[in-house]
């Protein structure tokens, strides 16, 4: 209700101002002195720090001399100057810590989808200023996402100068004095954006890995790659299966299927780095968490974690996880909470309303309790599908360590640069390395919550009984 308020506002200030005398006018009225830039920008400042004030008369006020041709070229002095800002108040975000796709999603979560569009507008504007081999792949994808929602690719709108009426012409607003709001509110936003962990190289600054020149054909790290996001294709694509089929004995397999092959893409990892002596460090990902039930879709996240080497921070009043780990293992994580956070909402939508015996509405208590259980079950599983794996990859090695010791017949390189190698120690080194790399990112910053609590034990029983049916492995479903 509240913005859809704050829409209809500017119009009432506006009818309202035409019933004050002239001694209430603002400061770009007050006679000829100064330039017109000058004049724009005094408009502007005082527009956002009226709504910072929380004043509906005093924002009204300052908005009209903003949407009204005041002077040849005023309105187009206006765009030209709040685009500025916008695209400067962008680069400030980024420079916080923000990356594309979380900083529109942050504004739209404080305002309205109209305020998030306007932001990616001024970040597709301020991406055509860097050279496509300076930008971190993971932000390109963002800023590309941004883009293609957007009504048209590029500056869509000719020139900063023709910006705010472009975007009335779209044909949301029903005047152009709301488009003017959406703007200074988009500031006002801006001003008071929090600092956030800085996780992905600035626009401009990344710089593409360069080849190993050591190594032999077919061995360079592009090839490498390639492999991965190949393998990463099919993960997603059984996933993808696993989400939609109607069938619950093809979702077990499909699922099953997939958690292999990211046990495979982890755990492959973490050798080639102990193979090869690669200087690989935690890294992290942060992911959105909404509401509704926010706190049981955190517990899940940080359930499936913990389960695959990584911690998670979580910035509640933001809705972002941020969780720290190695890159394969992030992978695994985004991917598998992904997919079990759809399959629990399915299996948790098919329930109707609860009421209690009063009559009273329970949905609430019923769904977050089934959520939370869904969450806890899962963990068990997740940590004995995780114990299993370490330990079979721990007899592969010995067994292809074992063989090499003993001469039987001749051994790849892969296997060669396993020999002596414990994988054991190994992968207790990165759960140190995972550690340190959350305290020197948070340190003193940290706090703990108070845990998410079940109160409707039918929720918990429904939860903890969709959880067995998300098979991990190609197994049959876990008894309770």
């Amino acid at each position: 209700m509240a913005k859809a308020g704050g829409r209809r506002r500017p119009k009432k200030a506006r009818d309202r101002q035409q019933r004050r005398p002239p001694a209430r006018e603002s400061a770009a009225d007050q006679g000829p002195a100064g330039s017109q830039q000058d004049l724009v920008a005094a408009a502007i400042a005082a527009a956002v720090q009226a709504v910072c004030d929380g004043s509906a008369d005093a924002h009204g006020r300052h908005l009209d001399p903003l949407a009204i041709e005041r002077t040849p070229g005023w309105t187009r002095a206006v765009s030209t100057t709040i685009v500025g800002y916008l695209r400067a108040s962008v680069t400030a975000a980024w420079q916080r810590g923000w990356q594309p796709a979380e900083l529109a999603r942050q504004v739209g979560r404080e305002l309205s989808p109209d305020h998030a569009a306007m932001v990616a507008d001024m970040i597709t504007a301020e991406m055509l200023g860097y050279a496509a081999a300076t930008v971190d792949p993971r932000w390109a994808a963002q800023a590309a996402a941004l883009e293609a929602a957007g009504p048209g690719p590029g500056a869509w709108w000719g020139s900063d100068a023709d910006y705010l009426q472009a975007r009335y012409a779209l044909g949301r607003d029903a005047e152009f004095i709301v488009t003017v709001a959406t703007a200074v509110a988009t500031l006002h936003a801006f001003r008071h954006l929090p600092a956030v962990q800085r996780l992905l190289p600035l626009p401009g600054t990344a710089r593409p890995a360069a080849p190993d020149r050591t190594a032999g054909p077919g061995a360079a790290p592009a090839g490498a790659v390639a492999t991965d996001e190949r393998l990463l294709s099919r993960i997603r694509a059984l996933l993808a299966k696993a989400e939609s089929t109607e069938f619950a004995e093809e979702a077990e397999a499909l699922s099953g299927r997939a958690q292999e092959l990211m046990a495979k893409y982890s755990i492959d990892h973490a050798l080639l780095a102990a193979e090869t002596g690669q200087a690989e460090t935690p890294a992290g990902r942060r992911i959105a968490v909404d509401n509704p039930y926010e706190a049981p879709k955190a517990t899940l996240l940080q359930i499936v974690a913990q389960a695959n080497r990584c911690r998670v921070v979580w910035s509640r009043e933001l809705g972002l996880v941020t969780v720290i780990g190695f890159p394969a293992d992030l992978d695994a994580v985004e991917l598998l909470f992904t997919s079990l956070l759809v399959q629990a909402n399915t299996a948790m939508l098919r329930t109707s309303g609860k009421r209690d015996g009063a009559g009273r509405s329970r949905t609430r208590a019923f769904r977050q309790s089934f959520l939370l259980a869904y969450a806890v079950r899962i963990g068990e599983r997740l940590s004995e599908a995780a114990e299993h794996a370490e330990r079979q990859a721990v007899a592969e090695q010995r067994a292809v360590d074992g063989a090499v010791r003993g001469g039987a017949g001749p051994a790849d390189g892969a296997a060669a640069a396993r020999k002596g190698a414990d994988l054991v120690p190994f992968l207790a080194a990165r759960h140190r390395a995972v550690d340190e790399a959350v305290d020197e990112m948070f340190g003193a910053a940290l706090t703990r919550s108070r845990s998410v609590r079940a109160t409707d034990a039918e929720g918990w029983n429904s939860g903890r009984a969709a959880a067995d049916l998300a098979s991990l492995h190609n197994q049959a479903q876990v008894a309770g």
